[in-house]
C-alpha cells in the first residue's frame, strides 16, 4: 500500500494535503509539519479517549452533586492556585520555560504527599534515575511511596500504572511520550493527542490525579495542539526569569477553582520556597528619594499585592521615540502617554519612555494606571514622589480617575505595610463607600490626573 502524508499545524491541528507557509485556521506562520497517515488496519486496536464502560443518559434531577476529595500538596501557594488542593481524578497541565522550576516543584510535592501515605508514580522521559535521585537528595526527599519510572513508551507507562495503581501520576513531559499506534515522531500533534487522551481516560475512569508537564514554544505558548489545553482540567503557567529568584505560578484554566489566583515562590539552592507575603518581598530594596518610582496595590484573585512601578524617560534625537514596557501592558502605556500629552501638555513625544514592574510581576489590573502615570510625570520633571505614598486608580481618556474594585482591601494592605498616604479615585470615597475615619492611613481622593499630580508633587 502506498503511504500517504499530510501537513498538520502544530498549533491548532489543521490538516492540509500540501505544505503552506501560513496556517489557514490559526494564521500562524511555519507551523505545518509533514506527518505520515496512520494505517486504518493498524489503528483499529488503538484506544479512544475516555474508553471504558458505556454511560447511559440520566435525568439531571436524579443526579447527586459529587463531593470531590482534595489532596493537599503541602504547598499553600500551589493549593491556592488549584482552588484548595489537588482534586482526585483531575488532570493538571503545568508549563513554563526550561529551567524555571517545574520538575523541582513537582518533586517537592511528591515528597510531601508520599509522606502522608499516598502512592506516587513519577514518569520521566527526559532524565535518568540517577539524575532524579540527585534532585531528590538535594530536596531531602526519600519516601518508600514514591516510584520512579524512566520511560517514553505509552503502553509501558499504562501497564505500570495498572500494576502499581498509584494515587498520583506525574508525566514529565507529555511531549516525550509516544504511542506505537501512531507513526508520527514524539512531540508531534498526533502523538501528544494520543498520549494525553490515554492518560486523561485513566484519570477519569480510575480516579487517579495526573500532572502533565508541557514544553513551551518560542512565543511562550504550550507546544503541541491547542486541544490539549481544552482536554485537561487545569492549566498552570510558570512565569519568571531564570536569572531572577522569584517565580510566579498562574492558573490559566481551572474547572475546580478560580483562574485569578497566583502563587509566588523563591528559587533557592534547596528548592522552591513559598513567599506567603509577596508585598514585603516585592517592596524590599526599594530606593528612597528617587524620581520615577511609585507603589501600587493590585488584586490578584483574592489577594492584594503591593508592587513597585519604575519609570524612566530620556531625551531622544530620533523622530520616533522608543517605548519599552516590562510587566505592564505595552498598548496601555501608549494610551497613558497620549492622555498625559493631550490633557496635561507634557512633551513625551520627544522622550524615550521605559516602564518596569519590580519582581517579574505582570500587572493587568486597571488600578495600575494612576501610579504608572505618576511615575512617568515624576521622572520627566525629575521630582521624586513621597516614599510613604501609594497610588491606586484607573485613568480614562479624558484624564479622569475612575473607581476601582476592592478599594478597602487595597487600603488595608497599604496600611499594614506602613504607608501613610494613599491616593484614591473620588468615587471610591464617601457615603456608602470607603470611610476614611476607619483607617489610620491618610486617604486623599482625586477626580483626575491633574488633581493627583497636585497631591503627589505638592
Amino acid at each position: 500500500m502506498k503511504t500517504k502524508s499530510v501537513y498538520v499545524c502544530t498549533e491548532c491541528g489543521y490538516q492540509s494535503a500540501k505544505w503552506l507557509g501560513k496556517c489557514p485556521s490559526c494564521s500562524e506562520w511555519n507551523t505545518l509539519e509533514e506527518q505520515v497517515l496512520v494505517d486504518e488496519k493498524k489503528s483499529k486496536g488503538a484506544s479512544t479517549p475516555y474508553s471504558g464502560k458505556s454511560s447511559p443518559a440520566v435525568q439531571l434531577n436524579k443526579l447527586e452533586a459529587p463531593d470531590y476529595m482534595r489532596i493537599k500538596t503541602g504547598t499553600d501557594e500551589l493549593d491556592r492556585v488549584l482552588g484548595g488542593g489537588l482534586v482526585s481524578g483531575s488532570v493538571v497541565l503545568i508549563s513554563g520555560e526550561p529551567g524555571i522550576g517545574k520538575s523541582t516543584l513537582l518533586m517537592q510535592i511528591c515528597g510531601t504527599i508520599a509522606d502522608e501515605g499516598k502512592k506516587i508514580l513519577y514518569v520521566s522521559g527526559e532524565e535518568s534515575p540517577s539524575q532524579l535521585k540527585m534532585r531528590a537528595n538535594r530536596l531531602g526527599i526519600n519516601s518508600e511511596n514514591l516510584y520512579i519510572q524512566t520511560e517514553t513508551n505509552l503502553d509501558r507507562i499504562v501497564e505500570e500504572i495498572s500494576r502499581l495503581n498509584p494515587d498520583i501520576v506525574i508525566a514529565d513531559s507529555v511531549q516525550t511520550i509516544y504511542s506505537e499506534n501512531s507513526s508520527s515522531m514524539p512531540g508531534s500533534v498526533n502523538q501528544v493527542k494520543e498520549a494525553s487522551s490515554r492518560l486523561i481516560g485513566i484519570a477519569k475512569n480510575e480516579g487517579i490525579s495526573i500532572f502533565l508537564v508541557g514544553h513551551v514554544n518560542k512565543d511562550g505558548g504550550i507546544a503541541g495542539p491547542k486541544v490539549l489545553e481544552h482536554m485537561v482540567d487545569a492549566v498552570l503557567h510558570f512565569e519568571g526569569e531564570r536569572d531572577h529568584a522569584y517565580r510566579i505560578i498562574r492558573s490559566v484554566k481551572n474547572r475546580f477553582g478560580s483562574t485569578n489566583e497566583i502563587g509566588v515562590f523563591e528559587m533557592t539552592s534547596e528548592g522552591l520556597n513559598e513567599v506567603p507575603n509577596p508585598s514585603e518581598a516585592l517592596m524590599a530594596g526599594r530606593p528612597k528619594n528617587v524620581s520615577g518610582n511609585c507603589a501600587v496595590c493590585v488584586i490578584e484573585g483574592t489577594r492584594p499585592i503591593i508592587a513597585e512601578i519604575q519609570a524612566l524617560t530620556s531625551m531622544t534625537v530620533f523622530p520616533s521615540p522608543k517605548r519599552t514596557s516590562n510587566g505592564f501592558d505595552y498598548n496601555r502605556l501608549y494610551l497613558l502617554l497620549a492622555v498625559l500629552e493631550k490633557r496635561l501638555g507634557l512633551r513625551f513625544s520627544t522622550h524615550d519612555a521605559y516602564i518596569n514592574v519590580i519582581g517579574g510581576l505582570r500587572l493587568s489590573d486597571p488600578a495600575a494606571d494612576l501610579p504608572t502615570a505618576l511615575s512617568l510625570i515624576s521622572c520627566l520633571k525629575d521630582k521624586p514622589l513621597p516614599d510613604d505614598m501609594i497610588a491606586i486608580g484607573e485613568i480614562g481618556l479624558a484624564g479622569e480617575c475612575r473607581a476601582v474594585a476592592a478599594a478597602e482591601q487595597r487600603v488595608r494592605e497599604a496600611e499594614r505595610l506602613g504607608f501613610s498616604r494613599v491616593i484614591l479615585p473620588e468615587r471610591n470615597v464617601g457615603k456608602g463607600k470607603l470611610d476614611p475615619s476607619k483607617f489610620t492611613i491618610k486617604i486623599e481622593p482625586v477626580k483626575g490626573i491633574f488633581d493627583a499630580i497636585s497631591v503627589a508633587l505638592k
